[in-house]
């Protein structure tokens, strides 16, 4: 079982003025001026039941793309073994270049994050550490110094992986849904009354 979306828009940016390490009661602070690279985007595959992350770094963000990276999602797995993707409602992991290829591989099963909720997805909790670790104290020099850094740091990351623990303890708070009525108007529903 694979958690697998996209980061799209990361961008390459060369700061003039470096980011200087914190010192002891002080706020971090950034130069505003910098030059502009490009983007890149990031796709990632996070292996639930071991916690190690697949990723790649594309140009653009488009359906060919996610179809190339599922391929190689595919290829890490045994022959014959059932792999199941989980995956937010993002319109190009439902066009219809993806069902081709879904038909051509039936052991590939998607699964779905409902709408609005595609921080359910494990990688998401990954990809707000790349994020915090990488991507947003990162001066990158070109864009492939941008995907240079993120690959390094997944082949690290992969190498000590652990699975994602998910626990929910605060028993007296309920999780929130919204609902929809038939009059039109918005309501919350919570455990408490």
């Amino acid at each position: 079982m694979f958690c697998v979306d996209e980061k799209t828009a990361i961008q390459a940016l060369d700061r003039l003025d470096p980011v200087l390490p914190l010192p002891p009661a002080h706020v971090e602070r950034y130069g505003f001026e910098y030059y502009r690279h490009r983007t890149l985007s990031l796709c990632a595959a996070l292996e639930t039941a071991t916690g190690r992350v697949h990723g790649k770094t594309t140009a653009r963000h488009t359906s060919q793309d996610f179809i190339t990276f599922l391929k190689e999602v595919v290829a890490l797995c045994p022959p014959r073994q059932k792999v199941h993707i989980i995956l937010d409602n993002l319109s190009a992991h439902k066009i219809r270049l993806v069902r081709p290829f879904l038909e051509h591989n039936p052991r590939l099963s998607f699964h779905f994050t409902p709408t609005y909720s595609s921080w359910l997805n494990q990688v998401e909790l990954w990809f707000a550490k790349i994020e915090r670790d990488v991507i947003a104290r990162g001066v990158f020099t070109s864009v492939s110094d941008l995907a240079r850094k993120p690959r390094r740091y997944i082949n690290a990351y992969s190498a000590n992986a652990r699975p994602i623990q998910w626990k929910y303890s605060h028993t007296t708070r309920r999780i929130r849904s919204n609902e929809f009525t038939a009059t039109g108007h918005w309501f919350a529903l919570s455990g408490k009354r």
